[in-house]
């Protein structure tokens, strides 16, 4: 038959040890926040070329694309009520889409421009001191 264990002497060391295991856990939580909020800084403020590259194309290219299919389906619905529009509503829509295509790439760089910071030394253009001085 087995041998009961004294409750006492082990309870003190596994405390001791709970208390590490906490002390480390809590550790291990700090550094990784300091990790998260370090990669989170670096990656959300800077889009790789890449990122800003895909990002742009995708909006275009979703404009021209929906103004072609809405166009298309104009087209292919007053064909079947008779009338002939045939090339005309797909053409129409598809300048549309390019339009809006472009309008959204304008407006996708002035955010991206104004979300990231110009470069230290770049010339920003005259100051107001600048301007007051010409005049």
């Amino acid at each position: 038959m087995a041998k009961p264990q004294d409750t006492k002497g082990p309870a003190k060391s596994a405390s001791g040890v709970t208390s590490d295991l906490a002390s480390r856990i809590a550790s291990a939580k700090r550094d990784r926040a300091v990790e998260d909020d370090r990669a989170s800084a670096n990656g959300s403020g800077d889009m790789s070329g890449l990122a800003r590259g895909m990002r742009i194309g995708t909006e275009f290219i979703a404009a021209i694309l929906v103004g072609a299919g809405l166009g298309y389906l104009i087209d292919l619905g007053l064909g079947n009520l008779g009338l002939k529009s045939s090339p005309w509503g797909l053409l129409i829509l598809l300048m549309i889409g390019f339009a809006a295509g472009v309008t959204n790439v304008i407006r996708v760089v002035a955010e991206m421009n104004a979300a990231s910071p110009a470069p230290p030394g770049s010339d920003l253009g005259p100051d107001d001191a600048e301007d007051e001085a010409d005049r």
